[in-house]
């Protein structure tokens, strides 16, 4: 009888501590980091940032692996297939994870119920810009031109059902203003075109344009945050003008659906350590992002709130899936 309550107990007990000890015994082998996007994307410029950091706390080789294609879809398909153990981790942001979805018609993949949220690294925001062969100095007049003008505004971005054309839609359904869409393959081709003055306006992340805008190129009339940047006191918010309104974008680290919790637990603290780092805060400071280092729970929470957000301003703009 004696034996047979020792060995329920000792049963029982491995059961409380497997959880315990198979985290411990995480990791015992490289991890692979799925970005999906080309070198330089901000998704890549993040994980490769963090991925030296995790090398030295968890003591095992971080390897990137850059699975660029179909705005994303490539890669988080490839992470959606892979194993739930830990060892296969990927760059989610709100571009592939939540405007593809309500872009495209058909995709590989449901963001809220094939992946594990591990850890929100960063978030960033949109400014709002203008050639500077516009008239426009302020976000009022421009939204005072569109509204006395219809269609005679022209707005580039990067493509139909693109991040940047939902932005702009959300600005414009906002504003009360009429604008003419005209989309281009990439950021670099809309800014090309407003240095030569045949766009007028453009909304694009504030890293991208602050270059142009403090060389003269452009003019940045406002950034779509909250509240104003304590390092550009001076650039207004365009909720100033339009209350309520900012827009951004999001980078996270994420797992296939099922990562045990455990394993989710360190892997949020260790990329949490790496981001405050000194020498990464600054890089990301001139990056012009902003650290999050709050638990999993945050990130499933900012995806639903932009699933809701987005899906709001798809309906509002009447856009039928590509």
């Amino acid at each position: 009888m004696f034996q047979i309550i020792l060995t329920t107990v000792t049963s029982a007990l491995l059961m409380i501590s497997g959880g315990g000890a198979f985290a411990q015994a995480y990791p015992n082998k490289p991890i692979k980091i799925i970005v999906p996007a080309g070198p330089g994307d901000s998704c890549d410029i993040l994980t490769r940032l963090i991925a030296p950091k995790l090398t030295e706390r968890l003591g095992q080789a971080i390897v990137v692996d850059n699975r660029a294609g179909s705005a994303g879809q490539l890669g988080l398909t490839l992470l959606k297939q892979a194993p739930a153990d830990g060892y296969t981790l990927g760059c989610g942001q709100g571009g592939n994870m939540v405007i593809v979805p309500l872009a495209y018609a058909k995709v590989a993949y449901d963001s809220r119920k094939d992946f594990t949220p591990v850890a929100m690294m960063a978030s960033n925001f949109l400014a709002l810009v203008v050639s500077p062969k516009t008239p426009f100095k302020t976000v009022k007049e421009l939204i005072d031109y569109g509204k006395a003008n219809p269609g005679k505004l022209t707005f580039g971005t990067n493509g139909e059902g693109a991040f940047l054309h939902f932005a702009s839609e959300q600005f414009r359904m906002m504003s009360g203003f009429e604008y003419m869409h005209v989309p281009y393959k990439d950021m670099n081709a809309v800014f090309t075109q407003m240095l030569g003055g045949d766009i007028s306006a453009s909304m694009g992340s504030f890293i991208s344009v602050q270059p142009l805008a403090d060389s003269g190129k452009l003019r940045m009339l406002g950034i779509a945050r909250a509240t104003r940047s304590p390092d550009y006191p001076n650039v207004p918010t365009i909720a100033e003008t339009v209350p309520g309104f900012a827009s951004g974008g999001w980078f996270g680290i994420i797992g296939p659906a099922g990562v045990p919790r455990e394993i989710t637990t360190l892997l949020n603290k260790e990329v949490n350590w790496a981001l405050q780092q000194p020498d990464v805060r600054e890089r990301m400071k001139k990056l012009g992002l902003e650290i999050h280092t709050e638990p999993p729970e945050f990130f499933t929470d900012l995806m639903n709130k932009d699933f809701d957000n987005w899906g709001k301003v798809v309906k509002g703009m009447g856009f039928k899936p590509l």
